[in-house]
């Protein structure tokens, strides 16, 4: 745990997403993070970034206070009533952080497969609901739902353009063009069915791209997910998000 941590510099997502990789590298428990040794490398990491005059986000900044803040808790003399691991919060947001992380990787991996697959008309049958009530819905399930959502819009869809490359040019459709539709199309407050999320998706690739961008929503606060009446719903929130965070990287 003494020794210095070299690193390559390489880039995060955000702050959560650096502390997540330090925690791996170190090989501890997520739920019994050494913070002092966590919070010193994390410091090393935005020295280094300092020294070859790297821009620091203000969130990777606010996550250095706060662990410093944790830090300091963590060293003072308890007193006789215990009081709340000053580390819960953080390891809550880090857990759920991860969840999502597991998703987004798994969805990339399979957002290209079926571009050379064609697709019987559907016949438009419909399964019966199953009679349940659950007020939250984790990210596991939302992914089991998306999965149900893409291969019934699949076999809806015409042949991909990619089948004609060459004379059909190629369209991509980004997580930040999603996440900016989103915004713009969704107000403060609205509810809506996850289903018609993806109305008017054209492709499987556009399908991946609107549940990543619904995914990084939830993971800023922006949306929220819930099930009533067996219906999974999506409601936006009366935060905001920074879209400059986004690339377009993804298809």
């Amino acid at each position: 745990m003494d020794e210095k941590l070299s690193f390559k510099l390489q880039t995060f997502e955000g702050p959560l997403d650096l502390l997540l990789h330090l925690i791996k590298k170190n090989k501890v428990s997520i739920y019994d993070i050494p913070i002092v040794e966590i919070t010193n490398q994390y410091l090393e990491y935005l020295s280094k970034l300092e020294e070859f005059d790297l821009e620091i986000s203000s969130e990777f900044l606010f996550m250095a206070s706060e662990l410093l803040y944790i830090k300091s808790k963590m060293l003072l003399p308890k007193h006789e009533e215990e009081e709340e691991d000053p580390r819960k919060d953080l390891v809550d947001r880090l857990v759920e952080y991860e969840k999502i992380k597991k998703a987004k990787e798994k969805l990339e991996k399979i957002q290209f497969q079926g571009y050379l697959s064609f697709y019987k008309i559907p016949e438009g049958i419909e399964l019966p609901k199953e009679k349940q009530h659950i007020e939250h819905i984790d990210i596991e399930k939302l992914t089991q739902a998306f999965m149900v959502i893409i291969e019934k819009t699949e076999r809806k869809m015409p042949p991909p353009v990619e089948k004609f490359e060459g004379i059909v040019a190629k369209v991509t459709i980004s997580v930040q063009d999603k996440t900016s539709y989103f915004l713009k199309t969704i107000k403060k407050g609205e509810k809506l069915k996850f289903s018609v999320m993806f109305d008017g998706v054209k492709s499987r690739g556009e399908a991946v791209s609107s549940f990543l961008a619904i995914l990084e929503l939830m993971r800023s606060g922006v949306l929220l997910a819930y099930e009533k009446d067996n219906e999974i719903f999506i409601e936006r929130t009366q935060n905001d998000i920074d879209l400059s965070q986004f690339d377009n990287n993804y298809i």
